[in-house]
């Protein structure tokens, strides 16, 4: 969902101290914040991302993997929530595998361990202030 768009992941990921690989896929934000990609483009960028996190989840060489917004990605149909659920049911018993976004599907929430929420009140970007260093990130 976030493309190459830098984000406080980043930066976290240079603090932390052990092997991380991140993988940035998709190609920004779908519709939004002047995204020029058609639908179908997100979308086939969405199947190759999925595809890459299949590899990942069964190469045996990793202890966890985060498919950060996969849930956003599912409710905007750019994944198939077929596809979703197959890779959670096929998945071997490691690595862990967590899921995150706003508006998980319950056959999602059906299959998880562990199901939490965070719930937005309010959030300064709907008042167009950028995301603030040590704040947002």
């Amino acid at each position: 969902m976030k493309g190459d768009i830098f984000t406080g992941e980043w930066e976290a990921i240079k603090k932390l101290d052990c092997d991380v690989e991140m993988a940035a896929t998709g190609m920004g934000f779908c519709g939004i914040q002047g995204n020029p990609y058609p639908y179908r483009a997100h979308r086939e960028s969405a199947r190759q991302a999925l595809n890459l996190a299949n590899a990942r989840i069964t190469s045996n060489a990793y202890d966890l993997v985060v498919l950060d917004e996969i849930n956003n990605a599912i409710h905007l149909k750019l994944v198939d929530l077929e596809q979703a659920t197959r890779l959670i049911r096929n998945k071997p018993p490691l690595p862990h595998l967590v899921l995150t976004g706003r508006d998980a599907a319950p056959e999602i929430i059906c299959l998880a361990d562990t199901v939490s929420e965070v719930k937005e009140i309010a959030h300064a970007y709907r008042k167009e202030i950028e995301p603030q260093p040590g704040i947002d990130y």
